[in-house]
């Protein structure tokens, strides 16, 4: 099975971010980076491996420099042959700082690419995690369309043309934005953040059945779309069915697993005349009050028991009073 990511991929794209300069240019380029975790040596340079995680991309930051450059130079390059023994990925030198004599060489010989940055080290690891996150985060591809709402992001889904691309659309000329229709690319952040986006190949297209395919930032302009956005709200396009079991309160809260991440879910069943769009954007905005701490169903629900209650010690006086055994 081929590489999730190469060395060379991540050369491409990083290579101005990072400020990149290969010491053997187009060594190594097919290596395989193993995970997303980047770190430096340690007491690896001291002879010490046994816990020498290998498959990680290494930074040699000034510390590990200066440390490589004053050993002797028997003892130098004995420590670079063990360390450059262990299939290690690329080797990164920070701070556009002079290799140690022997660095290069050693590195040559086993096929290991050795790049230098003008970052600092602290600088460097901080743009360079993202990315491998972003890389190695779980993927999945969904079937549906994703929109920026109000600041959320909703989910449609449901089965083949049932209407998702033609509410996203009206949503759109609304003032709000598409992000992805049809194919969504999910990855997962952390513990519960899930990242949608559309492919790269049809990224702000949507096809309206009958119409064709439409380019919606060519349309409406660069503010009716935007790159990515959090999937929070999972929104379920259902065929109207008289018979099916509605939630009419909203405190029996559905939820959507998608990579082991919980959603809220919303379930509307759409009939002639149902305001779709309108109806989305009172979904977003009610996700944000519940954000907020505000809950109407569980509001109203406290309120009507608290109604009930003083209803009943109200009915109990009452009795009481015309009690006159």
């Amino acid at each position: 099975m081929a590489p999730r990511v190469t060395v060379g991929q991540l050369l491409e794209r990083l290579r101005g971010p990072l400020q990149l300069e290969e010491i053997e240019p187009g060594t190594g380029h097919d290596r395989a980076v193993g995970n997303a975790e980047v770190s430096g040596p340690g007491l690896v340079l001291a002879g010490y491996v046994k816990r020498f995680s290998a498959e990680r991309l290494q930074v040699l930051g000034e510390t590990e420099i200066t440390y490589l450059s004053s050993l002797a130079a028997p003892e130098r390059k004995q420590i670079l042959e063990l360390f450059f023994s262990f299939p290690i990925p690329a080797v990164f030198v920070t701070k556009n700082q002079r290799l140690p004599n022997g660095l290069r060489e050693a590195a040559s010989e086993a096929g290991v690419p050795v790049i230098r940055s003008k970052l600092k080290t602290a600088e460097f690891y901080r743009r360079i995690k993202p990315v491998l996150e972003m890389e190695f985060a779980p993927t999945v591809s969904l079937h549906g369309s994703l929109a920026d709402v109000f600041g959320v992001g909703l989910f449609f889904t449901g089965k083949s043309g049932i209407g998702k691309s033609e509410c996203v659309l009206d949503l759109v000329e609304r003032g709000h934005r598409l992000v992805a229709d049809d194919l969504v690319v999910a990855s997962k952040r952390g513990n519960d953040v899930l990242i949608g986006r559309g492919h790269e190949m049809q990224r702000h297209y949507m096809e309206i059945r009958g119409v064709g395919l439409i380019d919606i930032k060519a349309i409406f302009g660069i503010r009716s779309v935007r790159q990515q956005k959090r999937i929070e709200v999972v929104v379920q396009l259902e065929e109207w069915d008289q018979n099916a079991v509605v939630d009419r309160t909203g405190l029996d809260i559905e939820t959507a697993t998608i990579l082991d991440v919980e959603l809220p879910k919303v379930t509307v069943f759409l009939n002639p005349g149902k305001n779709i769009t309108v109806v989305a954007e009172v979904i977003a905005m009610n996700h944000l009050l519940r954000y907020s701490g505000v809950n109407a169903a569980e509001a109203f629900n406290e309120r009507l028991l608290g109604k009930m209650k003083a209803a009943a010690a109200n009915n109990i006086r009452e009795y009481l009073q015309e009690d006159h055994e």
